[in-house]
């Protein structure tokens, strides 16, 4: 399980349901065009977080139903309930998803002990391997080299989504547990990851900038470092113009000036304005330059 995996955007409708079309649009874009490793479901890319148990687990079926067992499959299922977490997680599972993932616990301050005993739960009910989702600025939950060790050691635990920029503690967790997988989850720093020991990425941007990303990889693998600074230089001119819109939002406008049916951003996202319409159509000359 390594390689570059889009989060996958989920398409809504404007009354917020699930757009089917749309989102089958976006898989095939993703595996057709972008040639991508996999996919990540359900995570803060797909608004997950803003959807409803019986949604998400639309979401589930509707992506495994278009990709079958093409590419990897990797379920985002975390929730503050611990029960709809297991249910999602057992619900991925006998859909075939190749493994899980759960977003730390978030809002409230839990202690480690508190976190460690949710991610034991969901991996012992579900039996399913787990990718610990770790992003320290969204949750506030930071995680030593230790703290990592006991995360490893559950069982089914079988690695991590690093969405993190400490990058000597990911050195040193590769060097501990090289059974394990870590995968970059900073877009704008891949280069950095991959030569810092990562196996792969998991990215909202690898939406449209999927091949580039796995190009970047290759050049990291084959010593071309110089190859692989011009590709992120090349991301990042891109990645900067969506922080300045706002990243979902334009890159579901950017899907839908290649007649991908990308859909509305979920409320209480807003929708872009005309003229960041205007600028997110200007990303698409930017990749067309390949500047």
């Amino acid at each position: 399980m390594k390689g570059i995996m889009t989060a996958l955007l989920t398409s809504f409708n404007e009354d917020g349901t699930l757009n089917e079309k749309g989102l089958r649009e976006v898989v095939r874009h993703n595996i057709d065009e972008m040639k991508v490793n996999g996919f990540y479901v359900g995570g803060s890319t797909g608004e997950s977080f803003l959807m409803d148990e019986r949604s998400r687990r639309d979401l589930l079926k509707i992506v495994k139903d278009e990709v079958g067992n093409s590419v990897t499959l990797i379920a985002q299922i975390g929730s503050l309930n611990i029960e709809e977490a297991v249910r999602l997680g057992k619900v991925a599972k006998e859909l075939g998803y190749d493994a899980l993932s759960a977003i730390t616990p978030y809002y409230y301050k839990f202690s480690f002990q508190e976190i460690k005993a949710y991610y034991k739960r969901i991996t012992e009910e579900t039996d399913h391997p787990m990718v610990i989702y770790s992003n320290p600025a969204f949750t506030g939950a930071q995680f030593s080299i230790k703290d990592y060790g006991e995360l490893l050691a559950l069982p089914n635990v079988i690695g991590v989504k690093y969405t993190d920029t400490d990058l000597s503690k990911l050195t040193k967790l590769k060097e501990l547990h090289k059974d394990k997988v870590f995968f970059s989850g900073a877009d704008d720093m891949i280069l950095q990851f991959a030569v810092s020991g990562a196996d792969g990425a998991i990215g909202s941007t690898y939406n449209i900038l999927g091949k580039q990303a796995i190009a970047l990889y290759e050049a990291v693998q084959n010593a071309d470092l110089k190859k692989a600074q011009q590709l992120q230089k090349q991301m990042n001119t891109v990645i900067a113009e969506l922080e300045n819109i706002g990243v979902y939002q334009a890159i579901k406008h950017v899907l839908k000036q290649y007649d991908i049916e990308a859909g509305y951003m979920k409320f209480p996202f807003r929708e872009l304005t005309e003229d960041e319409r205007k600028q997110a159509e200007n990303i698409v000359n930017i990749l067309s330059s390949g500047e």
